[in-house]
């Protein structure tokens, strides 16, 4: 397969992967103008057409964390590029359906593309330095809110003024256009995971979802009391312990539990189902309120198309304060950010039960609640990297977006449940009434409330410790006494290592050597945790000045080991010198690949500065010209 360049610009990598996420996202609120129409367009009931948003909604739970998994294996750049391909398929099939039943196919087969999302987001940590990382994953979170809300307008504008299957054509085409820019410009990402795909895990878990979200998504329709509804969410429960034993037992698990249940994953993944819960209870909300009569008293009457353009800039919102969430997260850590989004989204409740009456009042609701939804989103993928190996960062975060699907599809039948009990009568037809809209609004400002409380549960972010400057305590024992024989130390990083030594006895006391060793400074990077992803760069180390200075001054060691040549064998002492001279290697090759990149970027200032100079001189001809 092709692999693009790794010195690709970044800012290009994060623009494609954005534009990714709004495409991915799009297909969900793709067919929502057609929901009116689709039993006459196919030629079938209102209830069977709905299996039209039902079935993107179950594939895309199921595929999610298998297709992150697959990531780790594989490659997320590889299995973006597969995930496109359903993305096509299903949009051309769709396209072309005349009945129900391939139109089904068809969004099931856009429901596999959803998947893209998460592995954009986990492919940020493998293809940016650690000082971008926080602000391109607050852009790509976004950029899904986005999608969202300006898929509404721009699908009813489609539906309204053209044929119905421009919509799927134009869906097909940006889909062709995602997979061939992340062909082009997004380079390859190492496979970090090892082992195999656990299929009886996938399995287990595709059953369990399908129970839920079936049980969830059609319990209004069927009943909540009915026997179908009650047998899927007791088969959900029952094959969910059953997949959670088999996980725990797996060698290599479809979702490694063990990590999962981590506080700061396990926690993040509360608040996540619960943010989904509101960001989705706002949206069914305001949208019914702008398009219900005026009749009703608190209606206003809006078509869709209105109503899809009152909610466009809520959308813009997300991403104006994409920027804003990095910063805070860069200062605070994305567990503030997180708690302010919470608390944001139940502002925005608030605002919504006060300006109900008028449709300026609901957008401004909306863009508040999204300026929350945007600094949540922008934290939680933050919050799973910062606490799970490199190995499985795909399939946490797709595990993290499966949470906030099933938080959505909660919200969906506790919002309908809640309209459904409370209704009026117009024209012999019953709609939600104006307390229900207020009850349901309310639900939802105390589910972002409880959202809030659980951040404030999460560990705090732990600080590096203090270098050890006094001595280990008196009352400390002392080592048991050995042969006099020269001490070995074990470098960190530095020269080439010297010729292993025969011991010699000798009277002169051990030398100490630090462990663990400092981190070492490699430009841009520094081989430390995932924590300092959010804290701001410090300036590399010049490699211009090791003429004058060879040896920079080392960090202040953390803590001291004695290590006698009498304790230490030959052969764990050969496999450390081995290991050293690898990250010596490993250390020169970033040290090689940052001063290329220096390189290209004063290379690309240059040619910005040649550019710019011929603007300058072109408008300055152009001012001539105009003057008299």
């Amino acid at each position: 397969m092709h692999s693009a360049p790794t010195s690709r610009s970044g800012g290009g990598i994060v623009s494609v992967l954005a534009v990714a996420g709004i495409v991915g996202s799009l297909m969900q609120t793709l067919v929502v103008p057609l929901v009116g129409e689709l039993p006459r367009l196919l030629d079938a009931s209102a209830a069977d057409t709905s299996w039209v948003i039902t079935v993107t909604l179950l594939v895309g739970a199921v595929a999610t964390p298998v297709v992150g998994k697959l990531g780790d294996l594989y490659g997320k750049r590889r299995m973006m590029l597969a995930c496109s391909v359903p993305l096509i398929a299903g949009s051309v099939v769709c396209a072309l359906a005349g009945s129900l039943l391939p139109m089904i196919v068809g969004r099931g087969l856009q429901g596999l593309g959803v998947g893209m999302i998460p592995l954009g987001v986990s492919a940020l940590r493998d293809l940016l330095p650690p000082q971008r990382v926080g602000s391109a994953i607050a852009l790509m979170s976004s950029s899904m809110g986005i999608g969202g809300a300006l898929g509404l307008p721009i699908s009813a504008a489609v539906a309204e003024y053209a044929d119905w299957r421009m919509l799927f054509w134009g869906s097909g085409a940006l889909s062709v256009l995602v997979a061939v820019l992340i062909w082009l410009l997004v380079p390859a990402t190492p496979a970090r995971g090892h082992g195999r795909l656990d299929v009886v895990g996938a399995i287990g878990l595709g059953i369990a979802l399908v129970c839920l979200l079936l049980g969830v998504s059609k319990g209004a329709g069927w009943g909540w009391g009915s026997g179908t509804t009650l047998g899927l969410l007791g088969a959900a429960v029952v094959v969910a312990l059953l997949w959670g034993l088999w996980e725990l037992r797996a060698r290599d698990p479809l979702v490694d539990l063990r990590t999962t249940a981590r506080p700061q994953v396990l926690l993040t993944n509360v608040a996540s189902v619960l943010v989904g819960f509101a960001m989705y209870a706002q949206s069914l909300v305001v949208i019914q309120l702008l398009q219900l009569p005026e009749a009703t008293g608190y209606g206003l009457g809006q078509s869709m198309l209105a109503a899809g353009l009152w909610l466009a800039p809520s959308g813009l919102m997300m991403m104006a304060v994409s920027s804003l969430g990095a910063r805070l997260s860069a200062a605070r850590g994305p567990r503030t950010s997180l708690f302010a989004g919470a608390l944001i989204i139940a502002l925005g409740y608030g605002a919504a039960v006060g300006l109900m009456g008028w449709a300026w009042g609901l957008m401004v609701a909306s863009s508040v609640g999204s300026i929350g939804v945007g600094l949540a989103y922008g934290a939680m993928p933050a919050l799973i990297m910062g606490a799970v190996p490199r190995s499985e960062t795909a399939s946490a975060n797709s595990f993290n977006t499966l949470m906030r699907s099933i938080g959505t599809s909660v919200s969906a039948a506790v919002v309908g449940v809640v309209l459904s009990q409370m209704t009026v009568t117009l024209g012999g037809r019953a709609l939600p009434s104006e307390w229900g809209f207020r009850t349901a609004l309310l639900v939802g400002c105390g589910v972002a409330v409880v959202a809030a409380l659980v951040t404030l549960t999460l560990p705090k972010p732990r600080r590096a410790p203090e270098p050890a400057t006094e001595p280990a305590p008196e009352s400390a024992p002392e080592p048991a006494p050995v042969p006099a024989t020269r001490p070995v130390s074990v470098p960190a990083a530095g020269p080439a290592p010297e010729p292993l030594a025969m011991p010699v006895p000798v009277d002169e006391p051990p030398v100490t050597q630090v462990w663990p060793p400092a981190p070492v400074r490699i430009g841009h990077e520094e081989l430390g945790p995932w924590r300092d992803a959010f804290r701001p760069s410090t300036p590399a180390w010049d490699s211009r000045a090791a003429d004058q200075h060879p040896h920079p001054a080392a960090p202040a060691p953390e803590a001291e080991t004695t290590i006698p040549r009498a304790q230490l064998p030959d052969p764990q002492l050969a496999a450390l010198h081995m290991e050293n001279a690898e990250l010596r290697a490993d250390n020169t090759a970033l040290r090689e690949e940052n001063i290329e990149l220096r390189e290209e970027n004063e290379a690309l200032r240059k040619e910005l500065d040649v550019l710019m100079q011929g603007l300058s001189t072109w408008v300055q001809h152009l001012a001539d010209d105009r003057t008299p």
